[in-house]
């Protein structure tokens, strides 16, 4: 679909360069580029004041992930007004305010329709240093692979959908979803580290491949360090898998190697879609203990899942 749109080719859009870039990238001047992301989605838990802080806490991700500072942001608002009166939808804005502010930037506006079902997330701007900023190129063989968060909310988001769990069962997993990357970017930026991208939609899966095709390199995954939230092994188990796992695992499988003889468990999480997701960090070997340190520190989880590979270029390697 997209290649039946016009191309865009201009000299100061930076992303336009880098392959699966997760943000928009403008550069403004040599030291200087705007920053833009936007994302928003359907409530993955019931409570409308924790929607607004998950919401908000995804829709930012994509600016810490390259390192930029996020400036402003803007509500975008679904919303059946009539159905579920403003109340909710004040208590989702002021979840979704609370994470702006923790991410030091600020609300500016938004926009809202009337709609049958809530929707909510937020357009943001930020800014970076071209020369300082990170991207899904820069993989080099032998970098280790940390992730920042455990996997499975997508699993456990429709477990709770089904009411198979309660929001008190997911507690774990709703704090890692409101959990702002913003301290493990600043962390990764004061170690220097090699590559970066978040962990959303297209699962670990995905992003992971997108990021050996980006720096045309390969990735091996070590399943049995995946983590996972509690309770997500169990639901998986029961059948409580979503269809973006499914999506995810017929779109990317064709270029995942050694799936034969991995549990089926490991193969769900791999390809689970992830809302506000951990940042997965490629780091040089010599400076994986001081990363790993550092983001224990700020209380920040640290998973080395996995190594790039020099081959096979823009395919994962899965060992068990």
């Amino acid at each position: 679909m997209l290649g039946q749109l016009p191309k865009v080719d201009h000299p100061d859009l930076l992303s336009q360069e880098i392959p699966f870039a997760d943000a928009a990238i403008y550069r403004l001047s040599d030291n200087q580029a705007m920053v833009q992301s936007v994302d928003f989605f359907t409530p993955v838990v019931d409570d409308p004041y924790t929607y607004g802080q998950i919401a908000a806490a995804n829709s930012l991700s994509d600016i810490f992930a390259i390192g930029a500072k996020p400036l402003t942001a803007m509500n975008i608002v679904a919303f059946p007004l009539c159905q579920l009166g403003p109340d909710v939808l004040v208590q989702i804005l002021q979840g979704g305010a609370e994470r702006v502010q923790q991410a030091g930037a600020i609300i500016v506006g938004g926009h809202s329709i009337e709609d049958d079902e809530p929707k909510y997330g937020l357009s943001v701007t930020g800014m970076v240093d071209p020369q300082k900023m990170l991207s899904t190129r820069g993989c080099c063989p032998g970098d280790q692979l940390v992730l920042t968060k455990p996997l499975g909310t997508g699993i456990l988001a429709t477990a709770l959908k089904g009411d198979v769990l309660s929001e008190a069962d997911l507690s774990v997993a709703i704090d890692g979803m409101i959990t702002l990357n913003r301290a493990a970017a600043e962390v990764m930026r004061q170690v220097g580290v090699s590559a970066c991208t978040d962990i959303t939609g297209f699962g670990l899966v995905g992003h992971a491949v997108e990021l050996a095709e980006a720096s045309d390199v390969g990735i091996c995954i070590d399943t049995q360090r995946l983590p996972a939230y509690p309770h997500t092994a169990e639901m998986a188990e029961i059948g409580l898998v979503p269809e973006g796992t499914y999506r995810n695992r017929d779109f990317y499988f064709s270029r995942v190697d050694g799936q034969q003889g991995c549990e089926q468990f490991h193969l769900d999480l791999l390809c689970d879609p992830q809302t506000s997701g951990g940042l997965l960090i490629a780091v040089a070997p010599e400076k994986l203990e001081t990363l790993i340190a550092r983001l224990n520190e700020k209380n920040i989880p640290a998973y080395q899942v996995g190594e790039v590979l020099a081959q096979p270029r823009g395919r994962m390697q899965l060992i068990r």
